[in-house]
């Protein structure tokens, strides 16, 4: 090999070399950026433990309907009232490594908001259902409880006594969307009663006047309603309704319970709160706030 050709190899290996540095330099700078990137990523994946890590307090923000008296609303001096909401407080209480604030609003922003995570806690009435399971998470231990029974005509009330004497008389019940939570009380008393089962017809929306009048006129014998709302709609003087009560009563049949609901992503929050309501309800607490804001036990007919 001659002089020119050294010089050849030479150049060669000495451009392999700076290319293998090169190499080495870009893949030690990718590595470098990957570590940064995870490290980024892992610090995100901890943001919602930041606040417990760091030793700060995380804010839990309870959504409550404004208007649900007596169970959740505003009061006269703008503040959160209501025995779900009394009972809430009185859970805060209970779990001081939280701080709590409580916000009033409407039905859809509560529902909305507790799955996207905008509220941790919301609080309106709610019964459980395989639907609602799906997007939240229910506690263990319920809140209150909502009494539901039937609207019937008065001419009618020496016959029907209870549910039981209703399926007897006729069995009519004006028609329920299976997605209302009404439906699985039918279904689950129909399940008990195999000989003596209610009318269950699914129905589309139709306006609540149309429920009263169609009971009134004899097209349907009763028509399934929450116990506040049938005093909302026809019983107060001031009602929407009143006008029906003189051909209308109602007839209580039991107690659903009522829960909080939670964001997906609050489970030791639910935890923590199952603990606190026990408590609460071992000593007593959760029964006096019922005679305060219902003047009764409604947990009572829970049972029936």
């Amino acid at each position: 090999m001659g002089p020119r050709s050294s010089k050849i190899s030479i150049l060669q290996k000495t451009g392999e070399y700076t290319m293998n540095i090169k190499k080495l330099s870009k893949a030690i700078l990718t590595a470098a950026l990957v570590g940064v990137v995870a490290a980024a990523l892992a610090g995100c994946g901890k943001s919602d433990n930041a606040a417990a890590d760091n030793g700060k307090k995380k804010t839990v923000n309870v959504a409550f309907t404004n208007y649900y008296v007596p169970y959740d609303f505003v009061n006269d001096k703008g503040e959160p009232d209501g025995f779900e909401v009394a009972v809430m407080k009185e859970v805060a209480k209970k779990l001081p490594q939280y701080d709590w604030k409580f916000t009033p609003t409407s039905d859809d922003d509560l529902l909305i908001g507790v799955e996207s995570g905008k509220y941790d806690i919301g609080t309106k009435g709610i019964w459980k259902t395989a639907a609602r399971e799906k997007k939240y998470i229910f506690p263990k231990e319920y809140l209150g409880a909502s009494v539901i029974g039937l609207v019937i005509r008065k001419d009618e009330a020496s016959q029907v006594t209870n549910m039981e004497s209703f399926a007897k008389y006729s069995g009519k019940l004006v028609p329920i969307a299976p997605q209302d939570a009404r439906y699985s009380v039918i279904e689950q008393y129909n399940k008990e009663h195999p000989d003596n089962q209610i009318q269950l017809k699914s129905s589309e929306a139709f306006q609540i006047a149309d429920a009263y009048t169609w009971v009134m006129e004899g097209r349907y014998d009763g028509y399934l309603e929450v116990e506040l709302s049938y005093k909302n709609n026809v019983e107060k003087p001031d009602a929407p309704y009143h006008q029906f009560a003189d051909q209308l009563t109602y007839l209580r049949y039991k107690a659903i319970p009522t829960y909080a609901l939670f964001n997906k992503k609050d489970q030791q929050l639910a935890d923590d709160y199952d603990k606190a309501i026990k408590e609460l309800r071992d000593e007593g607490k959760i029964a006096e706030l019922e005679q305060k804001y219902f003047g009764e036990s409604l947990s009572q007919y829970m049972n029936q």
